[in-house]
């Protein structure tokens, strides 16, 4: 309405205003993203509406139009950088339209030097006053993430903890501030997301039926608009979590370009992080590290060795998301009559991108035998070994390491003892048989006599006691033989497995092959797990 008003009192007496053309949207937008929202009865703008910015341009260049000229409060309200400005000055200048602003003379004959002049300091001005705003802002808004305070809604898994704010003016007028803390059984969610995640390498899809099968104890996350809710996980929903990096406990921002990019991702390297953890991780930031580089590497592979969901999928292959061309993507696997092969198509598996191969390279393969046939002589000279038999035998027990250092083993000792318990006793028999039954050192004889058989009592249980956990361990001895044995001879029959149980054990020891530079040549890895 100020608008309007002033408006009104600029123009001549003679002058009448027809019609109104009005925008709700930032004045910072481009031209043709203006004008194409519908919520303007909810500002409850008393102003009758005949268009928006596009419309007036519009009929601006039609000899029918309604108006002979345009007239604003200034040209910051027609847009609020001097390009958009410029744009709508020129293009209502070619329809034969001047533009005039309250703030300005409005001459309709002379020169216009000075109009021009003073039009343009104006715009810059307003462009200029816009900007430093929006610094300072931002610079408002990154000082307040590096110092820890949390900026909207509390993400899942948490609850925001208001504090007084810091500003005693501020304070005064009951502003606060807020930080993060853990929210009871949300926040242990989030941990069990990322424990199943990396220990188990489960995939977003299994960790979200998990989830679901307990609701109870997983409750499902709620997004603001609660018409949206759908009171489950979803793949989306444990994606989130996965990826936030809040949940190392620093405070992070300007992830996403909300406004400027329509809430499109920023790299990294954009991101405004505090400057130390803030509040309590609910994933320890090594851990979430590694499942961020994880998850790059099997983005689009799913979890298990089950049959895909595809409706033409007849197989599940053994080397699934394990097999990766030099050009770092993962090679999918596929089945001609009996050769089953992995390759790398640049127009499919790169999606479509150029320049990832060298010219007249249209796909590359490698042979699913050959791998297994590598993979089982690897496996046969570091895991499949009678090295693995001693191994276990030696983490089995502690006698055998006593043993192979000439030590003298718990049963051994107890055995001696009781040797000399019984030597002890045959003496103390002899002097008792020279002496006078009524003697008192006869007497004190016996009574050592009785101590001694009681100590006798003590250390036979203890022998045998010994004697059982050395059957035990000889048996144990025995059963780790035999497993060194089988073990042996799993590498001759790796390549006739079930492609299902190669996947889980391929899976087990972090089974990587990676192709060489177009050399027929490829590195394969293996990480055999911790004895326990």
């Amino acid at each position: 309405m100020r608008q309007l008003e002033r408006c009104r009192g600029a123009v001549p007496a003679a002058w009448v205003i027809v019609c109104h053309f009005y925008d709700v949207e930032s004045g910072r937008m481009e031209l043709d993203q203006r004008g194409h929202g519908v919520g303007y009865d909810r500002f409850d703008i008393p102003i009758a509406r005949d268009g928006g910015i596009a419309d007036l341009l519009d009929e601006s260049q039609h000899s029918s139009r309604r108006f002979d000229v345009v007239i604003c409060e200034s040209t910051a309200r027609v847009a609020r950088r001097m390009y958009e400005g410029l744009s709508v000055e020129r293009t209502l200048d070619k329809g034969g339209v001047p533009l005039f602003a309250w703030n300005e003379p409005i001459k309709l004959d002379g020169g216009r030097a000075q109009l021009v002049l003073q039009r343009r300091i104006n715009q810059a001005v307003a462009e200029y006053e816009v900007l430093n705003t929006l610094e300072q802002s931002w610079g408002g808004l990154c000082t307040h993430v590096r110092e820890g305070w949390n900026i909207g809604k509390p993400l899942y898994g948490y609850k925001g903890k208001t504090y007084r704010h810091p500003n005693p003016t501020k304070a005064e007028k009951g502003m606060t501030k807020t930080r993060l803390e853990p929210d009871d059984a949300r926040a242990a969610t989030v941990t069990q997301i990322a424990t199943w995640r990396y220990y188990e390498g489960l995939g977003y899809g299994v960790i979200a039926d998990r989830l679901n099968a307990d609701l109870a104890t997983y409750p499902p996350p709620e997004p603001p608009n609660k018409a949206r809710a759908r009171g489950s996980w979803s793949k989306s929903s444990v994606c989130a979590v996965l990826s936030n990096p809040k949940y190392t406990g620093y405070q992070v921002f300007n992830r996403r370009a909300t406004r400027s990019k329509q809430g499109k991702s920023n790299p990294p390297s954009h991101w405004v992080w505090s400057n130390e953890p803030a509040h309590e991780p609910l994933i320890p930031k090594w851990m979430f590290d590694e499942i961020s580089a994880s998850s790059k590497a099997n983005q689009g592979s799913r979890s298990g060795s089950t049959l895909s969901s595809h409706p033409k999928a007849k197989r599940t292959y053994a080397l699934r998301g394990m097999v990766f061309c030099s050009c770092g993507r993962r090679m999918y696997g596929n089945q001609r009559r009996e050769l089953v092969y992995y390759t790398c198509w640049p127009r499919n598996n790169n999606r479509g991108r150029t320049g990832l191969h060298p010219p007249g390279i249209e796909a590359v393969y490698i042979r699913e035998e050959a791998i297994l046939s590598a993979t089982a002589s690897l496996l046969a000279a570091h895991l499949f070994s009678p090295e693995l038999a001693m191994l276990l035998h030696a983490v089995g027990g502690d006698g055998d390491r006593n043993n192979a250092h000439g030590a003298v083993t718990e049963q051994e000792r107890w055995r001696r003892c009781l040797t000399a318990l019984e030597r002890q006793q045959q003496n103390l028999i002899h002097q008792a048989r020279n002496g006078m039954p009524d003697d008192p050192f006869t007497a004190a004889l016996r009574s050592s006599y009785n101590d001694l058989e009681a100590q006798k009592t003590t250390v036979s249980a203890e022998v045998a006691r010994s004697e059982a956990a050395a059957g035990q361990q000889s048996l144990r001895d025995q059963d780790v033989s035999v497993l060194g044995e089988r073990l042996a001879g799993l590498g001759d029959h790796l390549v006739r497995a079930p492609a299902p149980l190669l996947h889980r054990l391929f899976g087990i020891i972090q089974l990587n092959v990676r192709l060489h530079d177009y050399s027929d040549r490829a590195t394969i890895s293996i990480q055999i797990p911790t004895l326990t």
